[in-house]
């Protein structure tokens, strides 16, 4: 078992090596675009939106940075690298859920169709993808990897869009004079 976690690992590793240099990437242009707008004036609902819609696109890209990393790893046993990963997909879905219910809750804004679609349902089904996929691995390890690949793909264009999305939101926003 050990050199078929090795060999199925290591013909992934080119993925892993860009999707976890792009997720650490995205993650350092969020911090950036963040620091731009610190000097605006906050209010409760703008921190209600920050930790709605910014800290989720922040989490999506460290979760594919983690992903990325940990089956980038020599793994001796594919069981083991599956319980790492099947637990941060299972933290993923408890986040979403957590943020569904913010969305719920806010007061400044109303979410639309495309925010539940961008920032709750697809970031949910990526993450239930990784966790499928992680849970998958020991038993039916080809199918299993390009399950995870899939989530971590679908989770980096999700925070490239919402990204976009909050930046947008932000610039083009009139601010009180």
């Amino acid at each position: 078992m050990a050199e078929t976690a090795s060999s199925l690992l290591a013909a992934w590793s080119t993925f892993y090596f860009m999707t976890a240099s792009s997720a650490a990437a995205l993650t350092g242009l969020m911090f950036v675009v963040i620091s731009l707008v610190t000097g605006q004036e906050r209010t409760d609902a703008t921190q209600d939106g920050i930790a709605t819609f910014t800290t989720p696109t922040v989490m999506h890209f460290a979760a594919a940075l983690l992903v990325s990393g940990i089956l980038i790893m020599p793994w001796r046993s594919l069981v083991q690298a599956g319980i790492v990963v099947a637990v941060i997909g299972l933290y993923g879905v408890a986040q979403i859920l957590r943020v569904m219910g913010r969305t719920r809750r806010l007061t400044g804004y109303t979410a639309d169709l495309e925010d539940w679609t961008w920032f709750t349902i697809l970031p949910l089904g990526a993450y239930v993808a990784i966790s499928a996929g992680a849970i998958a691995l020991a038993t039916v390890p080809v199918q299993a990897m390009f399950t995870l690949a899939g989530g971590v793909m679908l989770l980096i264009f999700i925070g490239i869009r919402n990204a976009w999305d909050v930046v947008t939101y932000i610039a083009t926003r009139r601010t009180k004079p």
